[in-house]
């Protein structure tokens, strides 16, 4: 089974996954543009086990549908490495898919919140696009 790390700008916080991602996708919701300081954000869900390294700051946010999530930053550099929705982190991590500093990690597979997605930003082929949150 592959393993793969993704660390944040400093190196001080990091996050080891084991296996193929069960899924990558972007989001483009407002909430997820001003916690990146992106555009969108692009993630990757692994299932667990996941080993940290290293000392996070966390912060949850309630999402539109009451979903919270606790999202883990480096205290150090401000990185947003990874995180967890309340209820279901005994299966699954997202992880931020820049953190992996890797070029040929696999494209997303679907898109949400496209109704704020920047018109100049093009899906990659294949992308599915949902107008908001289908789940």
């Amino acid at each position: 089974m592959c393993s793969r790390t993704a660390s944040c700008s400093c190196g001080q916080l990091s996050i080891e996954v084991q296996g193929e991602s069960l899924g990558n996708g972007i989001c483009h919701c407002f909430a997820c543009q001003r916690r990146t300081g992106s555009v969108f954000a692009a993630l990757a869900g692994f299932a667990v086990p996941y080993k940290v390294s290293g000392t996070a700051t966390e912060y949850v946010r309630v999402g539109d549908q009451g979903a919270r999530f606790r999202f883990r930053f480096c205290p150090v550099c401000g990185t947003n490495l990874f995180h967890t929705e309340e209820g279901h982190e005994q299966w699954h991590v997202a992880v931020a898919i820049g953190a992996f500093a890797d070029p040929s990690f696999p494209p997303p597979q679907y898109s949400v919140y496209d109704c704020r997605r920047h018109s100049w930003v093009q899906l990659p082929p294949g992308t599915t696009a949902h107008d908001r949150d289908p789940s």
